[in-house]
């Protein structure tokens, strides 16, 4: 029998109280019709999260700075895995708590338009189609091949057109145009749909063109379940329907905002406020269709994941409780977690050799920060590596002495409320002159950049105010570099999002991104720093030189920002990454729908590149966009043909309605390792080759 059917039979047995109370995330269990109690509340961005131990995967921006969509459905596929066997371990202890289901409200694949929203490094960056590509993969590995016994639910968030400011998002109205609309906001969240087939969608807090993401006609009717067909459940963000009479004022009361999202789409209430649909219905305000409707797309999703009746995929139940966090999985996040590193500087200090460094120096209050691995919505590892770990383990094998100082506060002006400021300098400057080289942990952790309303942050309700260093990790990075006298020094910056590095571009020796790079992080750094490997990682987001660089936070049309928009110099460009090898590119075949291409590491190493793969039109309103990646990994003078498949709107874009049309003019394609741009040449050293199609 078709799951649908299933649903309707069920639905048609329950009393209206019975069917309002599973459109709660919290659903209780009806006993009598052997419904057990269900939360559908769970996160997944980059491990399972909230519920103990589980492998904890770099930071999403992190995940998204290899380019690499078979690796993210790689990782995504260890996460479902470790989530079925935490699922059925707890359900085996009568646990049906949250965090604790199979409905994972993760990606999160919003545009991240500015470098001072706090969740931005829950995203894939700046770019529609990098998040497009990897969004699907992601959601495919979480959901596993079979549309119809789903391994774990994914769910695209947050719908739509939604990147800050964290302060004013229950209030906030995001006005864009129609060309950015669909031509930034929406491409990935249609690839979700029609290509990831995602289980879920999660409507944002704000309202997008006057309408509450949880309530509009626009985006969950016309666009969502009219022109791409969406099958899915669609789940509120949390308490955000209230926010329709509390804060965005277009209901005048909960009952009201109850009806509207009902009407609309909204299936499953994160929070309690839908309690008052079954009133909603007595007094004539809502049908009782409606609620059969969004309890049938419900069940049908507990049903497709073997919650509720059904046959359950034996390969999904049988997964052993012994695969979380396991030995397997650790050397697997080792692979990812160095495949996330990101070279922005190298005057050719790196790599260090430890065996002919004496003493080493590690500084900074990231350096033995575990905080700082972790980012936000994040499980706990069984083990942790930070960056003086690192350091310490490679230094072990070379009888290297390493001398280990605070520095300074993360973002406070001392450490002990008993100092006079700066009170960790002296033991910096001290290590810094007793060592041969100098690695400086700075930056930010999830603490004060993340959601509103995070634990410990003293700043704008998650969001960044600015791009400096915070603190005084700006004077403790200038005091360290005047002390090493020449020197080598490397700066680590570990921060979900890109930070104003100009001094520091100028005069340190190396800088690595690292981002938040999960549980092990401190060992793939210091596996960089010593040549152990060679980084790979290539920027997801634009790093500007300061604020000043960027239209107002508020402002959601896309003039000014990001890559495809910015006409300023970036300190380092989107898609930038330094190698310790190098490769040349030579183009075999272009047309529109692909390209092939040799790639030769032309270096002194094996190494892993990415081609990318930029259209620029002579009638398009970006500079270029991104429409193909690829990476490779080559040994030292190995060659490789690659054919790289071309976004569908490489040349063409959409109308107000969605619709595609056809670019007009000249079309080129820039084909290389970096963008065009002449920063990006300069940095990298060569320039993208380019073909006429």
């Amino acid at each position: 029998m078709h799951y649908n059917e299933k649903a309707r039979e069920l639905i048609a047995q329950m009393t209206l109280e019975e069917k309002v109370s599973q459109m709660l995330h919290k659903a209780p269990a009806v006993e009598r019709l052997g419904i057990p109690a269900y939360n559908w509340w769970n996160e997944g961005l980059h491990g399972v999260a909230r519920s103990g131990t589980a492998t904890v995967f770099p930071q999403a921006v992190a995940l998204a700075a290899t380019f690499d969509p078979g690796l993210l459905k790689e990782v995504a596929t260890v996460i479902s895995d470790e989530a079925r066997a935490k699922f059925h371990a707890y359900q085996r202890e009568g646990d049906h708590d949250i965090y604790k289901g199979l409905t994972f409200w993760s990606p999160n694949i919003n545009i991240f338009r500015d470098p001072r929203w706090g969740r931005g490094h829950e995203t894939y960056g700046e770019d529609p189609y990098l998040t497009s590509r990897l969004g699907v993969a992601f959601i495919k590995g979480l959901q596993g091949d079979d549309p119809n016994q789903l391994k774990v639910a994914a769910c695209a968030k947050h719908y739509a057109v939604h990147s800050g400011p964290e302060a004013d998002r229950h209030s906030f109205n995001a006005i864009c145009d129609e060309y950015d609309l669909w031509n930034t906001y929406l491409p990935h969240f249609e690839a979700a749909t029609l290509e990831g087939h995602v289980e879920a969608f999660m409507g944002a807090y704000n309202r997008t063109l006057d309408e509450p993401c949880c309530g509009s006609k626009l985006l969950m009717e016309d666009i969502l379940r009219g022109k791409w067909g969406f099958k899915g459940h669609y789940v509120s963000d949390c308490w955000a329907i209230e926010d329709f009479h509390k804060h965005h004022r277009i209901t005048n009361s909960p009952t009201d905002s109850v009806v509207l999202a009902i009407q609309r789409g909204c299936d499953l209430c994160c929070g309690d406020v839908f309690v008052l649909a079954a009133e909603a219905v007595k007094s004539g305000k809502l049908s009782e269709s409606a609620i059969d409707q969004a309890v049938e797309r419900l069940f049908v999703a507990r049903m497709k994941l073997g919650l509720l009746g059904g046959k359950e995929n034996p390969a999904y139940v049988n997964i052993p409780y012994e695969k979380v966090d396991c030995k397997a999985h650790q050397e697997f996040n080792m692979e990812v977690t160095r495949r996330t590193q990101v070279l922005l500087k190298n005057d050719g200090v790196l790599p260090l050799d430890f065996s002919k460094l004496k003493s080493i120096a590690v500084i900074g209050p990231n350096a033995d920060s575990r905080r700082a691995l972790e980012g936000n919505y994040n499980g706990t590892a069984s083990r942790y590596a930070t960056v003086l770990d690192g350091i310490n383990q490679i230094a072990d094998e070379t009888n290297t002495q390493v001398h280990y100082a605070l520095g300074c506060h993360l973002y406070k002006e001392r450490v002990s409320n008993l100092s006079v400021p700066d009170d960790r300098i002296a033991e910096a400057l001290a290590a810094t002159r007793a060592s041969d080289a100098v690695v400086i942990c700075l930056g930010l952790d999830a603490d004060i950049e993340g959601e509103q309303g995070d634990v410990g942050n003293e700043y704008s309700s998650g969001d960044k105010p600015h791009l400096d260093f915070p603190g005084r990790q700006q004077y403790l990075l200038e005091q360290v570099v005047n002390a090493a006298d020449g020197k080598p020094v490397i700066l680590v910056i570990i921060s979900g999002s890109a930070m104003a590095a100009s001094w520091a571009d100028e005069h340190v020796n190396g800088i690595i991104q690292s981002f938040y790079p999960g549980a092990l992080g401190g060992k793939a750094i210091a596996e960089i720093i010593s040549g152990h490997i060679s980084p790979s990682g290539k920027l997801p987001v634009t790093v500007y030189r300061s604020t000043d660089d960027l239209p107002d936070f508020a402002d959601y049309n896309m003039t000014g920002r990001t890559y495809r928009y910015y006409h300023g110099e970036a300190l380092y460009p989107f898609g930038f990454g330094l190698s310790y090898t190098s490769f040349t590119l030579e183009i075999l075949e272009t047309n529109r729908q692909k390209c092939l291409v040799r790639v030769t590491n032309s270096g002194t190493r094996y190494g892993i590149e990415t081609v990318q793969i930029y259209a620029e039109s002579s009638g398009q309103k970006e500079k270029y966009s991104l429409c193909g990646i690829q990476t490779v990994k080559l040994a030292l003078g190995e060659s490789k043909d690659l054919e790289i498949p071309l976004s569908k709107t490489a040349f063409a874009r959409r109308d107000a309605q969605g619709n595609v049309y056809a670019l007009d003019g000249t079309h080129t394609l820039h084909i290389g390792f970096t963008q065009p741009d002449p920063r990006s040449c300069a940095l990298y050293g060569t320039s993208p080759m380019t073909a006429v199609v």
